[in-house]
């Protein structure tokens, strides 16, 4: 039995205050941030306004008449300008990917001071703080969504080498509920932008109404799938299967070790494993569409949700190999063997891989392809975030291929560390940059505040873990695959 020891718990505890300490203060500090930063704009704006009204410039000091006439020539150029909107170079990044031309193009604004920018610019201090939230929250929700697809998939394919790692699996999956609840907690304050949050562009009052200035034709063409009542009733759907496929696995194998007949119940989970995989197949790319996709309303890929689900699934092998190495080194699972950590550590090699090709597959053929209505995505990725964009596939990429593609590097167990936290970094730099633009734009930030938050749900998902791991034996003895793992070698 796994023993969940004080200095743990001391030290996930810790974990989860410096998390809270750092959302609270992305609260506080964003909040306070915006609204000064918007207040000054806006008197700034006015002040402009009171000025061209006025006919003159009088700020404590007088200007002579050719700096008068500069500002004036400035001023007539802006208006031609919006008269026109041929000239791109006063554009700038913003939160929906739309289109390449800047009349059609919300993801355009111009950096001369309107109305319109100022609120776009107040939308995207505002959602800081939620960005940052809903950054974590996916990323953990995937690698616990990742462990029961994977934890499914060993007995929908009755597969034995990693029964003797499937009670890690198990408790990888019991965090799921968490990230769903805070999920759904950021969708229906999304829905009535409770404390600004502004993060699904599409939920904006007006966007869907032919009668309103803010009505997008566009985004309105998509109101049979993107409105808030299914919007919400598909959340609610994830989180009754995926946490109930989590729940009845779960239930099935520790009955399995007091039942007088194993083998039938785990035939029984082989069963339900294959249905949950069909119902995981649907919903994990109409989730990556739903929740992330969606932000940058425009803009669809057909590959987005087994991109989104590649990065998921290696990053929950990631994190499966790194606590089973953890567990190894304290003295648990000691029927784990070299071959067990080898084949972990190939799954992660091989997903790396994989994600690689789909991050490809997709940035080629939009790139080469050229369609105004697509590139703007990585547009904005080239724009404000081209060092992290090329880090992040550095990262997920070309590191674990130099370092793990051995078979002596996969039975290092300190290559397999190493190469694993540079992964999962990566990873989650990749769901920063997928969120990122569409929800704060230029106002993108990674500090404390956001280290800290990450910090957080790692203590929370790591006592969730442990504490499932105390409450059962590790090692499923009446398995019917036990002894064919506990033997195997290659």
């Amino acid at each position: 039995m796994f023993e969940f020891t004080g200095k743990l718990k001391t030290i996930t505890i810790a974990l989860m205050l410096i998390g809270a300490v750092s959302i609270g203060a992305s609260f506080l500090t964003g909040g306070g941030h915006h609204e000064e930063g918007h207040h000054e704009e806006t008197a700034h704006h006015d002040h402009d306004a009171m000025h061209k009204e006025e006919g003159h410039h009088a700020e404590g000091a007088s200007h002579d008449d050719g700096a008068h006439h500069t500002e004036h020539k400035g001023n007539a150029h802006s208006a031609r300008h919006n008269e026109d909107k041929v000239e791109t170079s006063d554009f700038g990044f913003h939160k929906t990917a739309a289109r390449a031309n800047p009349e059609h193009n919300q993801f355009y604004t111009r950096k001369v001071n309107s109305h319109h920018d100022e609120a776009h610019l107040h939308h995207q201090l505002e959602n800081k703080p939620w960005s940052n939230l809903l950054i974590n929250t996916f990323f953990f929700l995937a690698i616990s969504l990742g462990a029961l697809f994977f934890l499914a998939i060993q007995y929908a394919a009755q597969a034995a080498w990693a029964t003797v790692v499937i009670r890690v699996m198990e408790a990888m999956a019991s965090f799921l509920a968490i990230p769903i609840l805070i999920m759904l907690v950021l969708i229906v304050t999304g829905i009535y932008h409770v404390g600004g949050n502004h993060l699904w562009h599409w939920m904006a009052e007006g966007i869907m109404d032919s009668n309103s200035p803010n009505y997008d034709k566009i985004i309105a063409g998509k109101e049979g799938y993107l409105n808030a009542p299914f919007f919400l009733i598909r959340s609610l759907v994830y989180l009754l299967g995926w946490v109930g496929g989590a729940i009845l696995l779960r239930r099935m194998s520790l009955k399995m070790e007091t039942s007088g007949d194993p083998a039938a119940i785990w035939r029984k989970m082989r069963s339900w494993s294959a249905g949950f995989l069909v119902f995981f197949a649907v919903t994990s790319s109409t989730s990556a569409w739903d929740w992330i996709m969606s932000i940058d309303t425009h803009w669809f890929s057909t590959l987005f949700g087994w991109y989104v689900f590649a990065g998921m699934f290696v990053t929950a092998l990631t994190v499966l190999t790194l606590l089973v190495i953890y567990l190894k080194g304290q003295g648990y699972l000691e029927v784990v063997n070299h071959s067990h950590l080898q084949d972990l550590a190939k799954f992660m090699f091989a997903f790396s891989v994989f994600w690689t090709y789909l991050w490809f597959s997709q940035f080629m053929l939009i790139w080469y392809s050229n369609i105004p209505e697509e590139v703007t995505y990585y547009m904005a990725r080239f724009g404000e975030y081209k060092g992290l964009f090329f880090t992040m596939l550095v990262m997920n990429f070309l590191f674990p291929v130099l370092v793990m593609m051995s078979r002596d590097s996969k039975r290092n167990q300190g290559f397999v560390i190493t190469a694993g936290i540079i992964m999962i970094i990566g990873h989650w730099l990749d769901v920063f940059i997928m969120i990122s633009p569409g929800t704060v734009g230029a106002q993108w930030s990674i500090g404390l505040v956001q280290i800290g938050t990450f910090l957080g749900f790692a203590g929370l998902f790591l006592f969730v873990v442990f504490r499932t791991l105390a409450k059962a034996p590790l090692v499923p003895e009446k398995h019917p695959m036990f002894l064919e793992s506990k033997y195997f070698h290659i």
